[in-house]
């Protein structure tokens, strides 16, 4: 058995001191936004309690997809390596990026150059000089990290998904099938129509909604909502790919948004025969402590079934 973490949306906070000079654009507007909502409903140690409650369920590998700054800064990207650094090696956590990580332009660069080793494929191989997308093989599981991160206007939080990146995903994802891989594709955005407002929804989503319907793959991870999701897209011989999305790892409970959480996939089998188990874990809604929230399998015919509740699924608090 394969054991995979999924965290999303870090948000590590707080926010650093600003000068003039980066307050003088699109990061004003965040600056606002942190100030009058995140800095309350994002700051303490609710991911310090998270990170070390998915560490104690020894994960074989983490899948971490997108947002682990604010508003992009240099101090906030060179301590988000040092994060990086303490959840785990480049070896056993990747990365994709997130819109708040190219908040302005220059900013993913600069991501690239701090986050490198969690962002590469195995051996450094990218296809066609791209960054992205990149493969991971850790066991019997392909892990393919693509990328919609991109600077935009104010008041506005989309991303890309555009046909070069949709072709190369498509190669990894047939090289990793003809190996009998279970393939796991990691992007930021929802690529799920009406799942995130039109100022921050993933444009050239038809792109990745074709890669999977002609290739397919056996589970795609999202963050970017901050919400606890599950979609299913169809792929290439009627089955049906999960699409879930997870909560923000960095979310006080009592918020509008679900409280803090990470998912725990155990994926088992061979081609043709895999069993998929999501086990939901995190903060709960009274603040309590961190407990199992819920356990279910996801089928390829597009159901998912409860699974019987876990006998330790009592929260219980953890110390980071």
């Amino acid at each position: 058995m394969f054991r995979l973490a999924h965290l999303s949306d870090i948000h590590l906070g707080p926010l650093p001191e600003l000068s003039y000079r980066e307050l003088a654009s699109k990061r004003i507007t965040g600056y606002i936004n942190w100030q009058r909502n995140r800095k309350r409903a994002m700051f303490g140690d609710t991911l310090l309690r998270l990170v070390a409650d998915m560490k104690a369920q020894h994960p074989d590998h983490v899948a971490v997809t997108g947002d682990l700054v604010n508003l992009a800064t240099k101090t906030e990207i060179a301590g988000a390596r040092i994060w990086l650094e303490d959840l785990g090696d480049p070896a056993l956590v990747s990365l994709v990026p997130g819109n708040h990580d190219a908040y302005v332009p220059g900013a993913l660069a600069r991501a690239y150059r701090e986050w490198h080793p969690y962002l590469i494929g195995d051996g450094g191989r990218s296809i066609a000089g791209r960054h992205f997308p990149y493969l991971r093989v850790r066991g019997n599981v392909a892990i393919v990290g693509t990328s919609s991160a991109e600077a935009t206007v104010p008041f506005f939080a989309t991303g890309t998904f555009k046909r070069g990146q949709a072709l190369a995903t498509a190669k990894l994802l047939a090289e990793a099938k003809a190996k009998g891989l279970f393939r796991v594709v990691m992007i930021h955005h929802p690529p799920i129509a009406g799942a995130a407002a039109w100022s921050k929804r993933l444009i050239g989503k038809q792109f990745f909604s074709k890669v999977i319907h002609d290739v397919g793959a056996e589970l795609v991870l999202h963050g970017h909502t901050h919400l606890d999701t599950l979609y299913w897209l169809s792929g290439p011989d009627g089955e049906k790919v999960p699409v879930v999305g997870v909560p923000s790892a960095s979310q006080n409970a009592g918020g509008s948004k679900p409280a803090s959480r990470y998912n725990l996939f155990e994926i088992e089998g061979e081609p043709g025969r895999w069993s998929l188990t999501q086990r939901e874990r995190g903060h709960a809604a009274d603040g309590s402590g961190i407990g199992w929230i819920r356990e279910r399998r996801l089928l390829a015919n597009g159901t998912a079934v409860d699974a019987s509740p876990r006998v330790d699924a009592a929260p219980a608090a953890v110390s980071p």
